[in-house]
């Protein structure tokens, strides 16, 4: 199989790349590094540039006969999205459809979209299914919806049939220790309570003790990199040999409060963790937690590392060259 992978030197996209490179794929990353970094990919050719560029997606697939698409170019951060939505429906949305039309133009049948349970919104209930109401409370989440719906109408049109993964919390590294997250800023817990934990940062902040959980810190789905690639790659699986166009959340199904992040991370790494503590943010919900029984029972799905243990040793191994 020859795969386009775009934003394919980010956190998610880059591990993707290993993985597919591993299996046999030929693997063509499109990425404008804005937020990647270019040592990350290590397998396939690399291709400098952006989906907002149809000439170069253009002569992209002009060159390539390609099997599929992978797209994790999308930005992603909710804070920035309430106070730039432009730039996130620019990218987001814009962008995204434009990638699609080169699809189309090309004749590519197969797209896998990295898509968020920021969809959901605040949760009528835990864990969440696919039955859950869409109701996205800030501009990234709605991105990932619009394109969810994009996508629903282009399979109906034109045939285009797709993959939605709705990743809950993308945590952990690479276990050859390759890898691992690169985020500038870093808003994931598990890296900044580990940058904490090494000294890279002086403290780690929680932002609200007085939710209704066993600990009164936020609970949130945890899911390793690895086993999220792996769901990528049963997706693809899934297209090629007839599926029809889903959408599968992805979590372990194990909620792990904030604090228990911490105390884990002390655990793993050997050090004292300095906490600040704060007042709550607005819009996070008590607990996230994923129903991931359809990627199950459909993709046959099956998490490798589902502990919250060996998802931070992973983590911490890669902070722990970053440190150096």
């Amino acid at each position: 199989m020859k795969i386009l992978v775009v934003g394919g030197a980010g956190y998610i996209g880059s591990h993707m790349v290993k993985l597919l490179g591993q299996r046999g794929c030929e693997v063509v990353t499109l990425d404008n590094l804005s937020s990647g970094h270019r040592d990350a990919v290590l397998f396939g050719e690399f291709v400098l540039g952006d989906i907002a560029d149809s000439a170069l997606l253009a002569r992209l697939f002009a060159e390539h006969r390609f099997d599929a698409v992978m797209h994790f170019a999308s930005f992603i951060q909710v804070g920035e999205s309430v106070k730039e939505p432009a730039k996130y429906y620019r990218n987001n949305v814009t962008n995204t459809l434009n990638l699609l039309d080169a699809m189309r133009n090309a004749g590519v049948p197969h797209f896998i979209f990295s898509s968020t349970a920021a969809v959901f919104g605040e949760p009528d209930y835990v864990p969440i299914d696919e039955r859950h109401p869409q109701r996205p409370i800030n501009p990234y989440g709605r991105t990932k919806w619009m394109i969810e719906q994009v996508l629903a109408d282009y399979d109906v049109a034109y045939g285009l049939k797709s993959v939605c993964l709705r990743y809950f919390n993308a945590a952990g590294a690479d276990p050859e220790g390759q890898l691992g997250e690169r985020h500038d800023p870093e808003t994931h817990l598990i890296p900044l309570v580990l940058q904490a934990a090494s000294g890279r940062r002086p403290a780690i902040n929680v932002f609200g003790r007085d939710y209704d959980t066993p600990d009164g810190t936020c609970i949130r789905d945890y899911i390793h990199i690895v086993d999220l690639c792996e769901a990528h790659w049963l997706a693809l699986d899934w297209l090629r040999n007839g599926g029809e166009s889903q959408r599968f959340n992805l979590g372990n199904g194990n909620g792990f409060s904030v604090q228990q992040v911490i105390d884990v991370a002390e655990r793993v790494s050997g050090k004292a963790i300095q906490v600040i503590d704060g007042p709550r943010r607005a819009g996070d919900p008590a607990r996230l937690v994923a129903d991931a029984a359809l990627a199950r029972k459909n993709l046959g799905w099956k998490p490798a590392y589902d502990d919250l243990d060996t998802i931070i040793a992973h983590a911490w191994q890669w902070e722990m060259n970053q440190a150096v």
